[in-house]
């Protein structure tokens, strides 16, 4: 029966990629003598050769077979760990993702420096200022003496009995051996208990192979190294004067074997008796396609839902007879179910919860690059790592970052001799520091640079008529229009920054995932950057209000305050605009009735509620007919199920049935000038959410 290697890529990919960031953060910390560090460089290289070979990715086998020629010399102390070898793998890292990616593409990967790093390797190998024969030399030892005869390698394989478990193939390990060359195995079936007591999970065998190869030591346990944990592994040099007379005199290679283990117990694994065996632990996770995951968290989602009706039809309950006792055992069960719907809706979204680690993870190599090519002397510094928020967040946030560390790295930090002439260490930093605050994720991005010259930028406002010479601002205000859409203090452009096409995005993706930026600076001592994000994108805590006869909700993180209407606080100016005076400052007042073109009232701001609202550092007052509850709502998007709607970012489904739409703050601003109308009859409204 054939076996479709296939449905394994997808796999493949994951672990390949994971194994790349493991090369990656670990060359970026490599120091001479850490042995620990460049030996898991070498076993993610290995892992993603052996993969790549077995999938016919025959680009990614030959090159990463290159790098872990590399790594061989470097773990076995035949090459010293310099910068140029550090940079030149972390190239590698760089060219081994871009051929993954095409394999899996199925394109073809024609990037130049694929090639160029591959010379490079092949240079450094050659180099005999670097390399040498680790036997060219005379040595009494006694490996390097019986290198000489060798023609071969006596392997004793002795499997635990929950190597099937782990899903290792043996097979496949006595298959990779052929490609150092012929080998013979014989099987011991000693240890096989009876039929009845078979356990076919288990494996109860033992192998001898004898392997016909100039193939090193390395090459062999290389073989086996992915089961180094799970097996025991004898394996001893087969040499040609040995073979010779034990084909004359009828020894036959077992007996070799059995004596080597005896003659050469260094060459041999530690014989550990059944009460020291350790158990293979159970499995601890499992890969699931993330679809699942969302059809998991969709359908939890309708039974919030579904438990919020039946919460109001219990709230109508409560108007009758409390002496009922089949009713009282209802409102009980009701109670039960709502507490075991929060309970499972919190469990199940922590499924797609994970570490920002995920995303850590990218900036060490970042600063390493781009400190590099500015010439300055930079640590990184991380915390919070283990924090967690939604995937769905956590893709979509990376870039903002990014842009906001290089931010820090480009105009923030000074090079060496600036700092050392403003009294500080040559070292710059950069902190990344992750944490928990109530229902959000906060990541601030802090640096010890020079700060932001608030008189440059007040310049540059001037000079793009951003604001007004009589204009007046705080620093905080002058500091903020670095926000604004193309801005930027730059005096060249260059690949890193100067073209004013980089803050204003990171604001506007930020706000787009319902959180927000700030900023704050103090000259010569730094700036921080902090970002504010919901935990999840699938559920909403929202403050539900009434306008027209109709239910919407405002997201609770863009609210402000809400304070009732009062008259004496009403400005008109010019036009349909409108002012409220708030906290001594008047802001922009408009009327959720008039943006949505529903039915005027005949005096509209007679009576009502204001929401004072904030969106991309700007407060405006909403005009609403009443308040309602405050409760968590799950999203559904309007526009896979009806059509893109300015002004509204969703929809929901509330405990009586009925569907509510929920408002987009910052699509409110593209509805001053144009007012929006669309069917909101119930009719439509239930399609939105069926």
């Amino acid at each position: 029966m054939s076996i479709d290697l296939s449905q394994f890529i997808p796999t493949f990919l994951e672990e390949s990629f994971e194994g790349l960031e493991l090369m990656e953060s670990s060359l970026l910390n490599l120091k001479q003598g850490d042995d620990d560090s460049i030996n898991a460089i070498f076993r993610a290289a290995h892992s993603i050769k052996g993969g790549a070979g077995t999938f016919g990715f025959n680009r990614v086998t030959d090159f990463t077979h290159e790098v872990e020629t590399l790594l061989d010399e470097m773990r076995d102390g035949r090459r010293n760990i310099t910068p140029h070898d550090t940079d030149l793998l972390l190239k590698s890292v760089d060219c081994i993702r871009l051929l993954i990616e095409s394999a899996r593409d199925g394109i073809e990967c024609n990037d130049p420096q694929i090639d160029a790093n591959f010379r490079a390797i092949q240079l450094s190998l050659n180099n005999d200022d670097v390399v040498a024969d680790a036997c060219s030399t005379p040595s009494d030892d006694p490996a390097c003496a019986a290198e000489e005869e060798r023609v071969g390698w006596l392997i004793k394989f002795v499997p635990s009995h929950e190597i099937l478990q782990t899903g290792n193939d043996v097979l496949r390990l006595f298959i990779a051996l052929e490609e150092f060359g012929q080998y013979t195995t014989e099987v011991d079936l000693g240890e096989l208990p009876p039929l009845a007591e078979l356990d076919p999970q288990e494996c109860h065998l033992t192998w001898k192979l004898t392997l016909t190869s100039d193939c090193s030591l390395d090459d062999v346990n290389e073989v086996f190294e992915w089961v180094e944990d799970e097996c025991q592994l004898v394996v001893t040099p087969l040499q040609a004067s040995q073979t010779k007379a034990n084909e004359e005199q009828g020894i036959s290679d077992d007996v070799v074997a059995e004596a080597a283990e005896v003659i050469q117990p260094q060459a041999s694994a530690p014989v550990i008796s059944e009460a020291e065996k350790v158990p293979v632990q159970s499995v601890g996770s499992i890969r699931v396609g993330i679809d699942k995951v969302d059809a998991l968290i969709n359908r939890v989602g309708e039974l919030v839902i579904t438990q919020a009706m039946l919460k109001q039809i219990g709230n109508e309950l409560n108007e009758l007879d409390d002496d009922n006792d089949t009713l009282t055992r209802l409102r009980e069960g009701l109670v039960q179910l709502e507490g075991n719907s929060r309970d499972l809706q919190e469990d199940v979204m922590r499924i797609r919860m994970l570490p920002i680690n995920f995303v850590f993870n990218r900036f060490p190599r970042m600063v390493y690059d781009v400190s590099s090519k500015l010439g300055k002397q930079v640590e990184l510094k991380l915390s919070g790592e283990s924090t967690e928020l939604d995937k769905t967040v956590m893709e979509k946030i990376g870039d903002p970052l990014v842009h906001l560390v290089r931010n820090s790295l480009d105009h923030g930090l000074e090079t060496p001799d600036e700092r050392i002439a403003a009294g500080k260490e040559p070292t710059g930093t950069v902190h990344l520091n992750a944490y928990h605050q109530g229902g959000y994720i906060n990541i601030d991005i802090s640096d010890d640079g020079r700060g932001l010259n608030t008189e440059k930028i007040r310049e540059k406002a001037l000079e793009k008529g951003l604001i007004n010479a009589d204009q007046s601002f705080s620093d905080q205000e002058i500091n903020e229009l670095i926000f604004a859409p193309g801005f930027s203090t730059a005096d060249a452009v260059s690949d890193l920054s100067g073209r004013g096409v980089g803050m204003d995005v990171v604001r506007r993706n930020i706000e787009s995932l319902g959180g927000h930026v700030s900023l704050s600076s103090t000259p010569g001592k730094g700036s921080i950057f902090s970002v504010s994000l919901p935990l999840t994108l699938a559920i909403l805590d929202g403050q539900l209000i009434s306008v027209a006869g109709q239910t919407y909700i405002v997201p609770l993180v863009s609210i402000v305050e809400s304070i009732q209407i009062q008259q004496a606080a009403l400005k008109g100016i010019a036009g349909q605009q409108s002012l409220y005076l708030y906290r001594e400052q008047y802001i922009p007042l408009y009327s959720i009735r008039t943006l949505f073109d529903l039915p005027d009232k005949t005096s509209e701001f007679d009576e009502g509620m204001i929401i004072i609202v904030e969106s991309s550092g700007h407060k405006y007052a909403l005009l609403v007919d009443e308040l309602k509850d405050q409760q968590q709502v799950v999203l559904k998007s309007l526009e896979s199920n009806y059509m893109a709607v300015e002004g509204i970012s969703g929809a929901t489904i509330l405990g009586n049935g009925g569907v509510a739409l929920i408002i987009d703050i910052k699509g409110l601003n593209n509805l001053k000038k144009q007012p929006t109308s669309f069917d909101t009859s119930p009719q439509m409204l239930q399609g939105v959410c069926a």
